[in-house]
């Protein structure tokens, strides 16, 4: 039971990132946000990571800095500058649904860079939730796909999720412990962002104090709160099961929208059931099949 709630908890605080995002981004902006984000949750996750892995950084950096490196660039960098810019253009509700398609890419990303099997019921579940999707990005219009200006925030969402399959099907690889190998991508994040920086001055008079909050918020419950309480699920639970939740963060993200006053319009409510059936589907393993992979989120 407890592990149920712990999973609960993670995907809240992940909903609450596209949400608080979408604010902050305005603030700060998208490249700030990722730096500022990481460099707070590294502070946490690196005597975390000590604590209950024991890992012996120097050799794991030394043995594994190009797939660490590369995983840094994909998952910390690249797919939050995405994410963060995606939400200055299209609103949370979008991005968490179009993001909830990301388990069904990297369903079919494995089949052709891992030649892992996939079945007539995954493809099926990859095609209802690219439809789900392109009926979000049409607004229900689904007869004018080829014929829509597709807003950019949704359609750097759609690269968000590449990037993230991408990542995953790295990670899926490391034979480092889930709370190290996030640790030390980070610490190369880091270092890669640095000089950027220097062009892109921070607004420091810009920000309020719920900015700051928000920030605060988003560097330590999404960054480090929710990624702790899934794993311990993972461990005890089994990813298969823990990937279930991840559609919470949809619904999650509905709620709280809804409860800022937001609007929830039809076309999304249709489009994110059709994703998340397909995402269902789509991740379906046989019954005689169990996954020994770690799923690893950070959304």
């Amino acid at each position: 039971m407890k592990e149920r709630i712990f999973l609960v908890l993670a995907n809240l605080f992940w909903a609450g990132n596209y949400v608080i995002g979408k604010y902050v981004i305005e603030e700060t902006g998208p490249l700030w946000l990722t730096f500022i984000r990481w460099s707070i949750a590294f502070v946490f996750l690196l005597p975390i990571s000590y604590i209950l892995e024991r890992p012996r950084y120097i050799e794991v950096l030394k043995q594994s800095w190009l797939p660490l490196l590369t995983t840094g660039v994909l998952g910390i960098i690249g797919y939050n500058l995405l994410l963060y810019g995606a939400l200055q253009y299209t609103s949370p509700m979008n991005a968490a649904i179009v993001n909830a398609l990301n388990p069904a890419v990297i369903v079919i990303f494995s089949y052709f860079l891992l030649k892992e099997r996939v079945s007539i019921i995954n493809l099926l579940g990859f095609v209802i939730s690219l439809v789900g999707v392109l009926f979000i990005l049409t607004n229900g219009q689904l007869q004018f796909v080829f014929q829509t200006s597709y807003n950019r925030g949704d359609l750097m969402m759609l690269l968000a999720g590449i990037v993230w399959a991408l990542y995953s099907i790295i990670g899926k690889k490391l034979a480092i412990p889930p709370i190290t190998a996030t640790t030390c991508s980070v610490f190369f994040s880091i270092v890669l962002l640095i000089p950027f920086l220097f062009f892109w001055p921070f607004p420091l008079g810009s920000l309020d104090k719920n900015a700051i909050i928000g920030t605060l918020y988003i560097s330590i419950f999404p960054s480090v709160i929710s990624f702790l309480l899934w794993n311990i699920s993972v461990k005890k639970l089994g990813p298969s099961y823990a990937g279930i939740y991840l559609n919470l963060i949809a619904l999650f993200t509905a709620i709280i929208t809804f409860l800022l006053g937001g609007t929830i319009h039809p076309s999304q409510l249709i489009g994110g059931v059709l994703v998340l059936s397909g995402v269902y589907l789509a991740t379906k393993a046989p019954k005689n099949e169990y996954s020994e992979h770690q799923i690893n989120i950070k959304q």
